[in-house]
C-alpha cells in the first residue's frame, strides 16, 4: 500500500493552515504531480483512492492518466477541518494560540482520533477492493496521512509525531509481514531499491 501526499500549493509557500480549505495546486505543485505520476504509474497500481480536495484529486489525476486506473474520490481522506486557524500562517497561529499550536490542540477543529477513524474506514474500503497482492494508491494529505500511517503500524495517535513530515508529493509505503503492516518508505520520492527481507528474520 502507498501513502501520497499532494503536490505543492501557494499555502504551503505561505506555510498557511489548509485544513478542508480547498486550494489549488501551484505551478510547481501540478510539475511534482506530473513527474511523480510517471513513477508511481510504473508500480502498476490496481486501486487509486484520493480526497475529494483539489489538490489531492488533481494530483491523483496525473497517476490515473498515467497508469489508466480511474480515481475513486472520498471525503474521509480529506485533511484534518482546521477550523479558525485555517488560512492562517504558523507565525500568526504561534501568536494567538502558543500552546496549542505547540500541541497543534486546535480549540474549534476537527479532533485527531476523529481524523484518524474516517481515514482508516476510507483506507480499509479501499483495501476490501484491492485484488490479493494488488497495490492500492491513498492519496491525500500530510496531517491526515501520517495518523492512519501510525495507526495501521499500531501507533496511538499520540506516537504519530514519530513519524517525520510528508513533503509535497512524497510517498510512504506500508507492506505487510505475519499479518502486520510495517513501513518501508516514508517520504520517499523515488522507487525503493529491492529489500532482502531475510537479513532482519
Amino acid at each position: 500500500m502507498l501513502f501520497w501526499r499532494h503536490g505543492r500549493t501557494a499555502w504551503n509557500v505561505e506555510r498557511r493552515f489548509q485544513g478542508q480549505t480547498d486550494i489549488e495546486l501551484d505551478e510547481v505543485g501540478h510539475a511534482q504531480a506530473e513527474r511523480a505520476g510517471r513513477v508511481l504509474a510504473s508500480l502498476n497500481p490496481d486501486v487509486v483512492v484520493a480526497s475529494d480536495l483539489r489538490r489531492a484529486a488533481d494530483t491523483a489525476g496525473y497517476l490515473s492518466r498515467a497508469c489508466g486506473v480511474p480515481v475513486d474520490h472520498d471525503e474521509g481522506l480529506r485533511e484534518r477541518h482546521g477550523g479558525s486557524w485555517e488560512g492562517l500562517t504558523g507565525n500568526e497561529l504561534f501568536a494567538r494560540w502558543p500552546t496549542g499550536y505547540a500541541m497543534m490542540d486546535i480549540p474549534d477543529g476537527e479532533t485527531i482520533a476523529a481524523v484518524g477513524d474516517r481515514m482508516t474506514e476510507a483506507v480499509d474500503k479501499a483495501l476490501a477492493r484491492t485484488p490479493a497482492g494488488g497495490l492500492l494508491v491513498v492519496v491525500s494529505h500530510g496531517a491526515a496521512l501520517r495518523v492512519v500511517i501510525a495507526r495501521m503500524l499500531g501507533l496511538a495517535d499520540e506516537q504519530r509525531e514519530v513519524l517525520g513530515p510528508l513533503s509535497n508529493c512524497c510517498w510512504s509505503v506500508l507492506g505487510t509481514r505475519r499479518d502486520h503492516w510495517r513501513l518501508m518508505e516514508h517520504n520517499a520520492a523515488s522507487l525503493p531499491e529491492p529489500v532482502v527481507l531475510s537479513d532482519d528474520t
